[in-house]
């Protein structure tokens, strides 16, 4: 391998590593993010504002809040290093009344001296006080000599001594002139106006949410097969858009599910009176072996006629309404005892559940007689939570391969080998019961029971 492929192998090599490192932060910063358009429309909101507030609060703090009172306080220290000046200046001014009087009228400053060994020690420090560092700056900057301030002593004044060759000078300045005393009120109005704005855009962006939520709900509702009651388009122009698209929608499927089932009954009619005549015709011929074999053939013509519309025709029509739940599964239990099985049921949780009952209970009766035409025993468990509807049917029968068990809900499909079915099914059991669940926005699954048979699960929203 010459260099140059080794070279070209570390990069490789280091691109990867980069990008699986980006994969993860990405992923990791997915999972921090909130997944709700409400709570992400907020975030776009709210976070630009937060910087932008920063930024200005930041700007304002370091350009001019902290210039203006960097200059105020040496403008203060300044005239305090006149005064000292003057002091030292003019001896003749026994009793500093000139002093005092200039510095009250012409600087706004209180004076006063006190014996050599006024000055107080050193106190602590505040934790952040920019006035108290700007001050102690300039002071040490300009008269350099030994200091004693206090900025949070009292609320309006500022207290500073400075220790001079045979006294100690006091000076009472107004917090105001040394201090931008006005950058509180800046920031109170940046972030009060902010936050009612933002309360104002909240609002609003739950009014425009809203929709979205009732047409993702009727949506749902559809999905399960169950009514939506008093849902017309709102909200914003492509809100509107995407309800008026939903109600079309509904509607072409509906109208089709309704021509499906007219066309079914009319064909239903029609082939029922065929097999009516034919059972007329038998009964005038008497009775006969011949006769006994197609009246036989008849009624299981008959039989898979209804089994066949059955399936086409599904569970249009029946409105969905609450049911309870326990006592459907403790109904299929009594049949399946009655027909000379052993079985049991269990239910946990809430029992009531909004179903299409005739459907629902024709879904869970195909998986039970399955069940019951290949086993002894059937276990019903059925589990209800927040989110779904769960029941169980488990049978100590021989079971389906796991490679079939996705092709047993084919329609007229037979497994005489797995599950030896008899001669009179039609393979419409399973379809129509899967065609049921999915209809109720679930479905149903295939897998090995604990009984030692097969186990069929089906699961709904509620």
């Amino acid at each position: 391998m010459t260099t140059l492929d080794t070279g070209f192998t570390l990069i490789r090599t280091a691109t990867r590593r980069v990008a699986s490192f980006h994969d993860y932060i990405w992923r990791r910063f997915n999972d921090f993010m909130p997944k709700g358009l409400y709570a992400r429309a907020l975030l776009i909101m709210i976070v630009p504002m937060v910087v932008l507030q920063s930024v200005v609060a930041f700007v304002f703090m370091e350009r001019h809040w902290n210039t203006v009172t960097q200059r105020l306080s040496a403008a203060v220290v300044q005239d305090i290093a006149a005064l000292i000046d003057v002091y030292k200046g003019y001896p003749q001014d026994k009793d500093r009344a000139q002093l005092r009087r200039i510095a009250q009228q012409r600087m706004g400053l209180v004076v006063d001296f006190l014996g050599p060994g006024d000055m107080p020690p050193p106190g602590p420090k505040p934790f952040f006080s920019l006035l108290d560092q700007s001050i102690s700056k300039q002071i040490s900057r300009q008269i350099a000599r030994p200091f004693w301030i206090d900025t949070v002593g009292r609320s309006n004044l500022v207290e500073i001594r400075i220790q001079l060759d045979d006294a100690v000078m006091r000076v009472f300045a107004q917090r105001s002139a040394a201090y931008a005393s006005n950058s509180e009120i800046f920031l109170f109005w940046m972030v009060g106006t902010s936050s009612i704005l933002l309360i104002v855009a909240v609002l609003f962006l739950r009014n425009q949410i809203r929709p979205i939520l009732r047409l993702a709900d009727a949506a749902e509702s559809f999905g399960k097969g169950r009514e939506v009651p008093n849902f017309r388009p709102r909200g914003a122009r492509e809100v509107r858009r995407a309800a008026h698209a939903f109600i079309e929608m509904k509607s072409r499927v509906e109208r089709s599910i309704e021509q499906r089932t007219a066309m079914l009954a009319g064909v239903s009619h029609d082939l029922r009176t065929i097999l009516t005549r034919f059972k007329l015709e038998l009964a005038l011929i008497g009775d006969g072996p011949d006769v006994d074999g197609m009246r036989k053939d008849v009624d299981e013509m008959a039989a898979m006629l209804e089994a066949y519309l059955a399936f086409a025709r599904g569970d249009s029509g029946e409105q969905a309404q609450p049911v309870d739940m326990a006592a459907a599964l403790e109904e299929l239990r009594s049949d399946a005892e009655r027909n000379g099985h052993s079985a049991t049921v269990v239910f946990h949780g809430q029992p009531v559940v909004t179903v299409k009952p005739a459907s629902f209970k024709r879904c869970l009766a195909n998986l039970v007689s399955n069940a019951a035409r290949h086993a002894d025993s059937i276990a019903i468990t059925g589990h209800r939570d927040h989110r779904y509807l769960t029941v169980t049917v488990d049978d100590d029968g021989p079971g389906i391969p796991q490679d079939m068990r996705e092709e047993v809900f084919k329609p007229f499909l037979r497994l005489d080998d797995a599950r030896n079915q008899d001669e009179g099914g039609t393979g419409l059991g399973l379809a129509i019961a899967r065609d049921i669940a999915r209809s109720h926005g679930g479905d149903i699954t295939l897998g090995d029971s604990p009984m030692g048979g097969l186990r069929a699960t089906v699961r709904v929203p509620v």
